[in-house]
């Protein structure tokens, strides 16, 4: 842990070193992720040996927009400090540990002025401590030899500038490791798109314009699946002028996100240009320096290895989704790791949230930004044809069956649209929530019967009906009879499944939502109820017996007829519950985003039919859980094949 001038370096440095990770600052200057790159807790640091924030030298501030001279240029004004303990520009050095051939990194540092540079690490619980510090002034190269033999759990390392003088400038910095003459891999960008063709354009903007990016990029490959294109946007031609045969635009049907990110996967087997493919969503903004950090991680990680990134909110750009995602295998369940959902970086650095220190194990990571080495596809196949829903889950499980496991990497991430206004468990998509969780807990399960998978799915659909959302119980029984049916129909159901879903939302008032206010009659109750509305679920105890009133009443007790001509109540969506809905005979339920509302009508009728067929399909798939878990691990080899693939694009090929 030596700090040296340029002059002084010694041999150990002269060995070959790969820029994997530089210092950078927001490419548009946003204010709104600042957070991310510089850490705004400069005051907040937990010292080693204690838990309490104690006062760092030089004094906090916010950094300034004009300060920032480049992608990787900052300046700091005198007597003020920066600390770069950031989600972007902090090194993640216990990743670097467990999963690469890396036993060091090298900080190399270009200043300019008069101030102080201090190196700090981090353990797995986030105590600070500082490991190195150098004065520096005029024009000044230093580099500091790193160990990474501490992070064994997690940490990371990071650099302060304090500014004494005039103010000093960052002119450049970097981490480095040792590649013992690795090459440097190439990487396929594949972005699947369903008219978001705005969204798209800026993407490929954002990588045209990044040099660093290009010399790494085999292809950028779009595979467009709508009927809004992305080369008929008002300045498409002249970005795929200037990326040239490094971007290509695939129009075919719309086969879902499993059937779009296959395609990707598939034309980087066979154009046999590239090292990886990494998957991006097509509602994002990019941070294009993650890519190039993926691929230099994955270019050294012992064995080949999935890399993903984070998710940043598009709308809240300074919080982070999910740290690490997994599986439940008894549930079968995906979730962020607890507590690590939704922490916003501008509220808590890094520095001062011990938990983000430790290092988290994923199950999977997303595919809005995941990097996936050819020999992977090569060796377990292509996305499994389930258009939507557990395609990500299920590819990296696959892998970790196979010997591949997946890294979600800090300081690799965009920016997506957030799903915090959504609610796809109501919607067409509820369809492929149970039929696609089903078909990946019989491929992965290692539980009897698949864990608690039945009786929570069982629970899940008396939920529905309860709250009088008729549509999606009814996708979902459709889910399960296709579950049931074997997996032979995969491929031939991608093009029509969602189509029928969509038809079929027409005849339930539930599903159908209107955005004008005035659209329905308004709220009467002709005899109030004795008690105000409770939000409150039902507890432990109580639980049994009030399901099954309500049940009873849900299939039994004949509607009020007020209740036909005027909604009882107008619910807003995160009053919407099972347990509230179902006091209801009819309700004015509000949408996720707010833009509509859905008229819930009970219907006893419906319910009983529901229930019974729920019952009855539930009762067939535990008897043939053995049957079908064999049909279905039986069968994937063959549909994740490129040869069933390849039909199943030649056939969504539009008709020229």
């Amino acid at each position: 842990m030596t700090a040296t001038t340029a002059a002084e370096t010694p041999a150990s440095t002269e060995q070959n070193l790969r820029i994997v990770q530089r210092i950078i600052f927001p490419a548009n200057r946003d204010l709104d992720t600042l957070p991310l790159y510089v850490d705004p807790d400069t005051n907040k640091v937990q010292r080693s040996g204690g838990s309490a924030d104690v006062q760092a030298i030089g004094m906090a501030r916010k950094l300034h927009p004009e300060d920032i001279l480049g992608r990787g240029s900052v300046q700091v004004r005198r007597g003020e400090r920066l600390s770069f303990g950031s989600y972007f520009n902090a090194f993640p050095a216990s990743y670097w540990r467990k999963w690469t051939i890396a036993e060091k990194t090298v900080l190399h540092i270009e200043t300019e002025g008069e101030g102080t540079v201090i190196v700090y690490r981090s353990n797995a619980r986030g105590a600070a401590q500082r490991v190195d510090s150098i004065l520096v002034e005029g024009s000044s190269t230093n580099e500091f030899d790193l160990t990474l033999a501490p992070f064994g759990d997690g940490g990371w390392y990071w650099f302060d500038l304090i500014a004494g003088g005039d103010g000093m400038t960052l002119k450049s910095a970097h981490w480095a490791v040792p590649d013992e003459g690795r090459p440097q891999g190439r990487v396929t960008l594949g972005v699947t798109t369903f008219n978001r063709a705005d969204y798209c354009l800026e993407t490929i903007k954002s990588i045209d314009a990044d040099a660093g990016l290009r010399e790494i990029l085999a292809e950028l490959i779009i595979v467009d699946q709508g009927n809004k294109k992305v080369a008929d946007e008002a300045g498409f031609d002249t970005v795929a002028e200037s990326m040239g045969d490094q971007l290509r635009i695939i129009n075919q049907g719309n086969l879902g996100g499993s059937g779009g990110f296959a395609r990707n996967m598939y034309e980087m087997v066979v154009s046999d240009k590239s090292d990886y493919v990494m998957l991006l969503d097509d509602d994002i903004e990019l941070e294009t320096e993650g890519v190039m950090r993926a691929v230099a991680f994955a270019d050294l990680c012992r064995k080949p290895t999935i890399v993903g990134g984070h998710m940043f909110d598009m709308y809240n750009k300074s919080v982070l989704h999910a740290y690490s995602e997994v599986v439940n295998f008894y549930r079968f369940l995906w979730g962020p790791v607890e507590g690590l959902g939704n922490h916003d970086f501008s509220n808590a650095g890094l520095r001062s949230t011990p938990q983000l220190h430790r290092r988290w194990d994923a199950d999977y990571n997303g595919w809005w930004m995941c990097l996936i080495p050819k020999t992977v596809v090569e060796t377990i196949g292509l996305s499994l044809p389930v258009f939507i829903k557990w395609d990500d889950a299920e590819y990296s499980l696959r892998g970790r069956a196979a010997g591949f496991p997946t890294v979600t990497f800090p300081g690799a991430a965009v920016w997506h649209v957030s799903w915090a206004d959504k609610d796809d468990s109501v919607d067409w998509q509820a369809y492929y929530h149970e039929r696609n969780r089903l078909i990946a807990t019989l491929l992965h399960s290692p539980f009897p019967k698949g864990g608690r998978i039945l009786r929570e799915s069982l629970n899940t659909d008396v939920k529905h009906l309860v709250s009088m959302q008729y549509y999606p119980e009814q996708a979902r029984v459709m889910a399960l009879r296709d579950v049931l049916a074997g997996p032979g129909n995969l491929h031939k159901q991608l093009p029509t499944t969602m189509p029928k879903l969509r038809a079929m939302r027409e005849e339930f008032p539930d599903s159908q939502v209107k955005t004008d206010p005035a659209a329905f009659p308004e709220v009467f109750r002709k005899r109030p109820p004795k008690k105000p509305q409770s939000y409150k679920q039902p507890g432990p105890l109580g639980l049994l017996p009030w399901a099954v009133k309500t049940v009873l009443k849900q299939t039994l007790a004949p509607v009020r007829d007020t209740a036909k001509a005027n909604p009882e109540a107008h619910v807003a969506h995160q009053d919407g519950k099972w347990w509230s809905l179902a006091h209801l005979d009819s309700a004015v339920v509000s949408n996720a985003d707010g833009t509509g509302a859905s008229w819930h009508l009970r219907d006893p009728k419906m319910a009983r039919q529901l229930v019974v067929e729920s019952a009855k399909l539930h009762a067939q798939l535990f008897s043939n859980w053995e049957t079908l878990r064999a049909q279905y691990r039986e069968a994937l080899p063959e549909i994740t094949s490129m040869e069933s693939w390849r039909e199943t694009f030649e056939a969504s090929e539009p008709s020229k």
